[in-house]
Parts: structure tokens; C-alpha cells; sequence
């Protein structure tokens, strides 16, 4: 089959590998007709992980199911599915406790497991024309039959409902003024979650223009953090309180105010003077225990300087980790069906599998409007 597959820092190819096969009577085989690049796919990209030459991208997949073991009980050939960039079992002492995204069975000595991303287990990734599932009674969400919502449904596997775990998170409740940091596919859709969850004001800070034009686009206030301390311009417009909430989808690799150089800790920093005294923050921006490309020998070793007297000093609390996609897709899918929820205004581009070379370079380079990139195997869907 045709593959995304990982060659080196800044290069990927479309290679021939071999199909997956039932390897378990659990296990399903998708034929993959939607599958997104992710943010996340960079930092493997851009050489700022331990992946190795080979490796098969994509966590973010939709598909039919064509072959199914002996074991599965629930899904049949021909069903339409998205899966959770979690692989889980569903049955050890997290995933009974709803804890998807720190699984403690399908990767034997680490709590989680996703498709297709370093040190996250066996399971190859879904930028292909077949994925293996493991675990499929659990891990496939069904869809309705048919193509209607695909480029929606494909952002239930991660980017939906990780801006919603955002949210979850800082505990967004309706009434409350929230601010999200970075304007990336995460970014927006942690604002589109808090607007969903019925927050009245929405600050959504990034500096890239046509990012800042998607907030507000979808009703939220856009903050450019190059035109000045985002922390003062949010207050200006809270009575100068700051807001009750805060959500960090920037992670690690944030940039100073003049895009110069990275300061990873500079988001954590500015959300804890944004928020307000006994505010709550979200963290699914990704922080990582070993970053290669690291600004200096505590970052490349996943030691930030965090103002902690600070966030102790307003009574702050911080809830962090990667989302628990099982928690949120079934009702955020049934939002999609029933008309309530479009994600998908985030994606730029719909592309064949063959493009991905190129989507990969113009997505990390953030040139052409590339700001959430589908690919689709076999030329399915294709723009």
C-alpha cells in the first residue's frame, strides 16, 4: 500500500509498504479515506523527537472497515469509522476510569499509545491507504454511512476534541470569559469549544493574521501578541481582572513576541498573569520530557522555568495531559450530525495522499493559508 513515510528532519515520502494484516481476533482493517496531518506530525517532521527513519505518520484517521477478526462483536465490513489518535484497551485501571489517553496495556512500560508517533507504541499510522486497529469494538467510533461531513468527522480522531479537553481542562463553564493561546487547529477549536460550552467572551492570542481572522470569524476577540503584552490587552478588556479562564494549545515550541526564537515557557507564563486570581488553566499544548532542538540544556530535558510563586501567589490551578478523545467524540459527533458544530472551518486543503510531501513543507512553514491539510487515500474526496 501507499504511505506517508518518515525519512529524515524536513522530508517525508509516499512509499510503498507493506499492507497491515489481522494481527489479533480484536483487530480491525480500515481502507482509510480521510486522514489529517497534525501539529503534532511536525514535531517528529522537524526533528524535534526520537523518531527514527520509517516510521508511518498520521494519528488522525477515518475510514471503512474491510476486514475484521474473529473477536470483534460489534462492527461490520463496510461500517464507516473514526478512530481516537489514543489506542486503548479498555479495560485496564485508566480506561475504566475514562483516562483513554493514558492507557496502561497497549504500551508496555508508558501510560498511552496512538497511532503512528515515536514511543507511542507498535501501531503504524493512518497517512495510508490501510490502518490496523487494535481493540476495534472500542476503538472505532461508528459514523453515519456515506461522505456527508467526512472533513468534519475526521477532526473527531484529535483536534476537536482536544480543544474541547482544553476546555474541559480550565473547567469553562457558560458566563465566563476565557483566553486561548494559539490560533493553530487546536487554538481554534479550544475557542470554538469554549463558545459551544457557552462562554461570553472568548480571546483567542496568536500572530499570524489569517489565524486571527478564524477566531474571529467564529465570534471570538483576536489578540496579535506582536503588537504588545497580550496579558494587558486582555485585561484592558476585562475591567482589567484578566479572564476567568485560560487555555495554553501553543505547548513547547513557543515563539518570543518577535517570532526571533523559541521561549517554552513563555505561554505558561503569560496565561498565569492573564487569568484572574482563583482562575483555572488548560494545558493540551504538548510539553515533552526531551526536546532535541531545545533552547538550552534544561528545555532540551523538559525543564521549564514557570513562574509557580506567581500562579501559587493568585491561587491558581492548572489541569494538563493529552486528551482522553473517548470522554467527547460520541456527543461532539452527534453535535456535527444535528447541525450544532462545524469544525471544519479549520481545514485549508483537501489533498490526494500523493500531495503529502509538499502539504507537509507548506503546513510547517505556515505559507499559502496551510492551516489544517486532509489528505485522502486513493484520491477519495480529493479537492
Amino acid at each position: 500500500m501507499k504511505a506517508v513515510v518518515y525519512e529524515k528532519p524536513f522530508s517525508v515520502a509516499v512509499r510503498d509498504v507493506d499492507d497491515p494484516r489481522i494481527e489479533h481476533p480484536n483487530d480491525v482493517l480500515v481502507r482509510v479515506t480521510s486522514t489529517a496531518i497534525c501539529g503534532s506530525d511536525l514535531h517528529m517532521y522537524e526533528g524535534r523527537t526520537a523518531a527514527e527513519s520509517g516510521i508511518v505518520f498520521g494519528h488522525e484517521n477515518l475510514g471503512i472497515v474491510e476486514e475484521i477478526g474473529s473477536g470483534v462483536t460489534s462492527l461490520s465490513k463496510g461500517d464507516r469509522v473514526v478512530m481516537p489518535f489514543n489506542v486503548a484497551c479498555g479495560f485496564c485501571k485508566n480506561c475504566l476510569a475514562g483516562k483513554t489517553g493514558f492507557c496502561l496495556t497497549v504500551n508496555p512500560g508508558f501510560a498511552g499509545g496512538a497511532y503512528g508517533y515515536v514511543a507511542m507504541g507498535p501501531y503504524e499510522g493512518g497517512q495510508a491507504e490501510l490502518l490496523r486497529v487494535p481493540f476495534a469494538d472500542f476503538n472505532c467510533l461508528k459514523l453515519p454511512p456515506g461522505e456527508e461531513f467526512e472533513t468534519d468527522f475526521v477532526l473527531l480522531a484529535d483536534i476537536f476534541p482536544t480543544g474541547y479537553h482544553g476546555c474541559e481542562l480550565a473547567q469553562v463553564t457558560p458566563g465566563e470569559s476565557v483566553a486561548v493561546f494559539g490560533a493553530g487547529p487546536v487554538g481554534l477549536m479550544a475557542a470554538y469549544s469554549a463558545l459551544l460550552r457557552g462562554a461570553a467572551k472568548v480571546f483567542v492570542v496568536d500572530r499570524v493574521p489569517e489565524r486571527l481572522a478564524k477566531a474571529e470569524q467564529i465570534g471570538a476577540i483576536p489578540i496579535d501578541f506582536s503588537k504588545g503584552e497580550p496579558a494587558e490587552q486582555i485585561k484592558a478588556q476585562t475591567g482589567g481582572e484578566g479572564t476567568d479562564k485560560g487555555v495554553d494549545a501553543v505547548g513547547y515550541q513557543a515563539q518570543s513576541p518577535d517570532a526571533s526564537h523559541e521561549e517554552p515557557a513563555v505561554v505558561l507564563n503569560t496565561l498565569v498573569e492573564t487569568v484572574r486570581p482563583t482562575g483555572m488553566l488548560g494545558i493540551p499544548g504538548l510539553y515533552v520530557p526531551s526536546d532535541p532542538g531545545g533552547p538550552d540544556e534544561h528545555a532540551k530535558h523538559g525543564q521549564l522555568l514557570v513562574s509557580i510563586g506567581r500562579m501559587f501567589e493568585k491561587g491558581q490551578r492548572m489541569g494538563t495531559g493529552q486528551c482522553n478523545v473517548k470522554q467527547y467524540n460520541r456527543q461532539l459527533r452527534d453535535l456535527i450530525i444535528a447541525g450544532r458544530a462545524k469544525p471544519s472551518f479549520v481545514v485549508s486543503h483537501e489533498l490526494p495522499l500523493e500531495d503529502a510531501p509538499e502539504a507537509y513543507q507548506k503546513f510547517d512553514k505556515r505559507i499559502e493559508g496551510y492551516t489544517k491539510v486532509v489528505l485522502h487515500p486513493g484520491h477519495a474526496l480529493a479537492a
